[in-house]
């Protein structure tokens, strides 16, 4: 695989590589095993070296490191970190789901980059993971390139407690099988819909929902 040599990994076990970079959808047409064992082992050592490089490079109290992590290793984060290190090319994804996709599909980008880092530990051990999150990752953050770090629930509550206004986040759709959902929220201000977001996780739509009513009311709209 070509992302051996794009990140100087020697690798000892290639098959943990394949299994990362393999969907759901391409596991069980060809038998193989998919990449959510690796994703979930990836989520647990990208918390680990975030709160570690938070914990020796800022200052901050508890309650602010755990809300910048969680912005760090939310899903549109991690789908931003996927594309820029172009790991999307390489996912394997079975016939139906490339054709609806699922290549660019931003769910399956942000869980390939876990799944990866899953891989990366198992394969490499965590000091190469740091590495490679410190040369990837890290700089990404420290030079503010992209705005997925923006609370923007926490942007909209102000707004709407400054006019002493209602606010409600509502589910109005759920779709795909239970270990690939996507969920759509609106958001209500006085039970007007002000936006809508859709997303891998409820979090992450209501997230996307306040962003969709921000940029609306920023337009005018």
């Amino acid at each position: 695989m070509e992302v051996y040599e794009k990140f100087n990994i020697i690798p000892n076990h290639k098959s943990l590589y394949v299994q990362a970079f393999t969907h759901t959808s391409y596991a069980n047409e060809n038998g193989l095993k998919s990449y959510e064992r690796l994703e979930y082992l990836g989520d647990a050592v990208l918390e680990l070296v975030m709160s570690e490089y938070l914990f020796k490079n800022t200052e901050y109290e508890e309650g602010k490191m755990t809300k910048l992590r969680s912005h760090y290793v939310c899903e549109s984060a991690l789908y931003e970190y996927s594309t820029r290190l172009n790991l999307n090319d390489y996912i394997l994804l079975g016939h139906g789901e490339e054709q609806s996709g699922g290549r660019s599909r931003k769910a399956i980008v942000a869980d390939i980059f876990e799944a990866f880092i899953g891989a990366m530990f198992l394969d490499q051990g965590l000091d190469f993971v740091k590495d490679f999150i410190y040369k990837n990752i890290i700089p990404l953050i420290e030079r503010k390139e992209v705005d997925f770090f923006s609370d923007y629930k926490s942007i909209l509550q102000e707004l709407v407690q400054t006019d002493r206004r209602s606010l409600e986040y509502t589910i109005i759709n759920e779709d795909g099988p239970a270990h690939d959902k996507t969920f759509t929220v609106e958001v209500k201000i006085d039970n007007i819909v002000y936006g809508t977001g859709t997303a891998h996780s409820k979090k992450q739509a209501e997230q996307e929902a306040a962003k969709d009513a921000l940029k609306k009311a920023q337009n005018g709209n």
